[in-house]
């Protein structure tokens, strides 16, 4: 618990002024960068940019501990348009429950999962 900040902050501001939420934004960035998320690339003048912005949360264990610090980088969705700025939603998330369902799925299906 002395690894980790017990506020949540309203900005990017605040959270540049505590290292706790620096080194979790910067984990974010590293994720990113080690799962190969997004290529930087020249901007031209007919495109739009779509903003990002970041959101700060607690994790909390089950007995009330803040645990973690957890900095998330997100695209603002809401301004963007269908079919001009994305043609698919994609979130890469996944519980462990949905997966062992799945696999057993598979496995009574007789299907070949790879």
């Amino acid at each position: 618990m002395a690894f980790v900040s017990q506020v949540e902050p309203n900005s990017i501001e605040e959270a540049l002024l505590d290292e706790n939420w620096l080194l979790s934004m910067q984990e974010e960035l590293n994720q990113f960068t080690r799962n190969e998320v997004w290529d930087l690339v020249p901007r031209t003048n007919d495109q739009r940019v779509i903003g990002a912005k970041w959101v700060f949360r607690n994790k909390i264990d089950e007995a009330g501990f803040i645990t973690k610090n957890k900095a998330h980088l997100v695209a603002k969705v809401y301004s963007q348009e269908g079919d001009i700025d994305y043609k698919e939603i994609y979130v890469p998330v996944a519980k462990l429950e949905a997966i062992i369902l799945f696999q057993y799925f598979a496995f009574l299906m007789d299907f070949k999962l790879f």
